[in-house]
């Protein structure tokens, strides 16, 4: 690993959480050579509809660690609830030891409006602990940071308060083929418990190409709809041209807790762009 290499950390709520939002990205900043580690908060031992606890959540733990490969990233799941999450002192204390023992430039996690209470909390535990991070008697045996990491939530469509409002977007076209083969290692959501939960559950093939052939189908238009929703935001920073040529996005917004973002520096933290 260069000197110069970028450190990543994403705090999702779940064992699939961050690979849907930030996968693309995970996987461009592996292949330039950063490290990038997930954690995920719970262990997910909730998500499915005929199986949990403890064997649910060994599973959902080897579904992560496949994605680990698949991407060249580190994947780490705390062993706390699933649904059972909350913004308590000791998981604040947690989440500070894990920022501290990384030591990020980048830190993405939810952000604090959504519909389910584990990534409303994740993001408060991450904003709990976006100062902290700097401040010596608090853990003070695991060494303080000596500035407060960029934060950036990651996108989502909930309208209130207020709407997501994107400060970056990263075009994944190279590589949606790879977060999609990240997706289908987590094949306790993607083909069972998701499925089941939003009602599609007898569109789901059997067959391992199948599956990962209907997977594409039903999830890379969300791929789509963020470079379609944010294209003004990829021609400012791809330029016009190639800007208008992505077909497939991610995006962020900035978190004010964390470290400003300068203009001038987004090409080192985000080095995708012309």
């Amino acid at each position: 690993m260069s000197k110069d290499a970028l450190r990543v950390l994403a705090f999702g709520a779940h064992p699939d959480d961050c690979d849907a939002k930030v996968g693309g990205m995970a996987i461009k900043y592996s292949q330039l050579g950063h490290e990038v580690k997930f954690v995920s908060v719970t262990n997910g031992d909730a998500g499915h509809y005929e199986m949990g606890g403890a064997p649910l959540a060994k599973r959902r733990y080897k579904e992560a660690q496949k994605v680990a490969e698949v991407a060249g990233i580190d994947y780490d799941v705390l062993d706390i609830h699933d649904s059972q999450l909350m913004p308590t002192l000791e998981n604040r204390r947690l989440l500070i030891r894990i920022i501290r023992g990384f030591s990020p430039d980048l830190v993405f996690t939810h952000r604090p409006n959504d519909y389910h209470p584990d990534h409303r909390y994740t993001s408060q535990l991450v904003q709990d602990a976006a100062y902290m991070v700097t401040v010596p008697n608090v853990e003070a045996l695991t060494p303080h940071l000596m500035r407060d990491p960029v934060i950036a939530y990651m996108s989502d469509n909930f309208q209130r308060p207020y709407p997501f409002s994107p400060d970056i977007v990263v075009g994944i076209d190279d590589v949606v083929e790879e977060k999609l083969d990240m997706l289908h290692c987590h094949e306790s959501q993607m083909y069972e418990w998701l499925p089941y939960n939003g009602g599609v559950g007898d569109k789901v093939p059997e067959g391992d190409k199948s599956r990962r052939e209907w997977l594409k189908e039903w999830r890379a238009p969300a791929f789509a709809g963020i470079a379609d929703r944010y294209r003004d935001l990829l021609k400012d920073l791809y330029g016009e041209e190639r800007g208008a040529r992505i077909q497939y996005a991610e995006a962020l917004e900035i978190c004010e807790y964390g470290t400003p973002l300068p203009e001038k520096e987004i090409p080192t933290l985000f080095p995708f762009f012309d």
